[in-house]
């Protein structure tokens, strides 16, 4: 099967402002704030992909270039990279924004591996 298309019409983009309730003592977004906001887009772009219900089972790597500091503006972009029978894996980058300049770069990116499940909460195929 050809997942061009389906992966195309499933990237996922969510945009979010960094208020200072997501900052730590550097005023710099906690990382796992980060971490949660890179496995909801996963989540999301997975669903998109397949229609199915999903649930990660691992990130295989998250690399932090640059801190995220508060008053900035970040955009989350989801895309599937692989495919399996049950289970596929979602890259997810965050590019950061400033808000009052144009400026864009990319600031951390991950892997993460889904499954789908039915309503066993076992594994099913993602496609027929």
């Amino acid at each position: 099967m050809n997942y061009e298309k389906i992966i195309n019409d499933s990237e996922t983009h969510v945009f979010k402002v960094v208020f200072p309730n997501t900052t730590n003592h550097h005023n710099t977004m906690f990382g796992g704030k980060v971490m949660e906001m890179m496995d909801e887009v996963a989540f999301i772009t997975a669903t998109r992909f397949a229609r199915k219900s999903f649930v990660t089972v691992s990130c295989d790597r998250i690399d932090f270039k640059r801190p995220i500091p508060a008053d900035t503006l970040v955009e989350l972009i989801g895309r599937v990279r692989y495919v399996g029978n049950s289970s596929l894996k979602v890259t997810v980058e965050i590019f950061m924004e400033e808000m009052y300049a144009n400026t864009r770069d990319k600031v951390v990116s991950g892997d993460f591996t889904l499954v789908a499940i039915g309503k066993d909460k076992k594994p099913v195929r993602i496609f027929e």
